[in-house]
């Protein structure tokens, strides 16, 4: 009778997450559950393969750089000075020109997308340059639909006949003041280096996020969770014994994509290996603990998988300053952004990668992740005792 209540007393779920800490039994599970990930290959797949693939897109398929535009120039007159300014415009490495006579066929091109814009020399070219500013001497029409591009065209075409203006007034005084642009951090100011960086957060955030939620509520789905929380072990050696295996996965993956950065795509990594490791360590805390807690609302995968889309990686996509700067957004959003982990993992692997190792930048940030974290696992362990009643 006495051995009947100790057993009932102690399969009551209110005492699991009271039994003592035993580190045997969560070497065990971690043994288990590193067994199972290595005998899925959808596990290895987005951990190692997929990696390799977005850091590929994102090195060569997305560039924020604006090189070789397709722009036209229309020659209405056949003046020398008309023709010196063409030469301009085709002299450039940043523009690919393509020349006419009539703007009507520029126009069509414009409109099929064939070309981003295109210059007019008009017929009174002669008559504009003599009046020394008292009219454009050019006519600049672009593609409004693609702004960026539009804004690139614009201020470079402008540049170009400036430059070319400014060469003909050889009896022009020197300017006293010279202005020389630097940029610090990324000199060739390409969209590469700021881009894979982020991307590397991204990754972090599928593997931490998407495949915890994926994989726990799998286990949920089987009604293998069951089974292993009515064992002896506690609700902390449980969820350890779950994440540690996906923790070091998510490391060695970082390890992979910083090589593929360094050594392939030709991303400098200004700061310490250490300080690298050390952020993404932090930063699979609430990766981890949101994948987690989302796997113990969801338990079903299809369910999870969304839930994970749509609060871990389009946020992470989205609202980190992965590809839009946080300062440009509307108050609104700048204060969810605050919410986002990865918005504060990307800015310190930014910093680290091509700045070096600025603390004044990482303690902020790795403390923020940290509480975000916290926060996810204390929920997490709420709902998953919650499971039990």
């Amino acid at each position: 009778m006495n051995s009947l209540t100790r057993h009932t007393h102690e399969d009551d779920p209110m005492q699991i997450g009271l039994r003592r800490f035993d580190l045997r039994r969560l070497v065990a599970l971690v043994i288990k559950e590193s067994h199972q990930a290595l005998r899925d290959p959808s596990t290895l797949l987005i951990a190692f393969v997929l990696p390799v693939v977005l850091l590929l897109l994102f090195a060569y398929a997305v560039s924020l750089d604006a090189k070789d535009v397709r722009v036209g120039v229309v020659l209405e007159t056949p003046s020398a000075s008309a023709q010196s300014l063409a030469a301009a415009f085709s002299g450039t490495r940043f523009l690919q020109v393509r020349f006419a006579h009539d703007r009507r066929e520029v126009a069509e091109q414009l409109v099929s997308g064939a070309l981003r814009g295109y210059v007019v020399i008009p017929q009174d070219f002669e008559q504009r340059l003599a009046q020394r500013g008292a009219e454009p001497l050019v006519q600049i029409v672009t593609d409004g639909s693609y702004p960026n591009t539009a804004n690139y065209v614009e201020n470079y075409a402008r540049g170009v006949v400036q430059t070319w203006r400014a060469g003909l007034d050889v009896a022009a005084p020197a300017q006293a003041v010279v202005l020389q642009p630097r940029y610090w951090f990324n000199p060739e100011l390409e969209s590469r280096r700021a881009l894979i960086p982020g991307a590397i957060a991204i990754v972090m955030t599928i593997i931490g996020t998407m495949l915890t939620a994926l994989v726990v509520a799998r286990e949920w789905e089987r009604g293998t969770m069951e089974a292993v929380l009515s064992t002896p072990a506690s609700v902390a050696e449980i969820l350890i014994g779950k994440l540690l295996p996906y923790f070091v996965l998510g490391m060695l993956s970082t390890l992979g994509a910083t090589a593929l950065a360094v050594f392939v795509f030709g991303v400098p990594l200004h700061g310490s290996l250490a300080a690298l490791l050390l952020l993404s360590a932090v930063f699979m805390v609430p990766a981890l603990g949101q994948g987690l807690l989302i796997s113990s609302l969801a338990r079903n995968q299809f369910l999870a998988a969304q839930i994970a889309l749509f609060t871990g990686f389009l946020p992470a996509f989205m609202l980190s300053g992965f590809l839009y700067e946080i300062d440009a957004m509307p108050a609104p959003i700048r204060a969810v952004t605050r919410a986002v982990p990865a918005r504060y993992f990307v800015d310190s692997l930014k910093t680290v990668f091509l700045a070096g190792d600025i603390w004044a930048v990482f303690l902020p940030n790795l403390a923020a992740m940290a509480a975000i974290g916290a926060l996810f696992f204390m929920l997490a362990q709420r709902a998953t005792r919650k499971n039990l009643e």
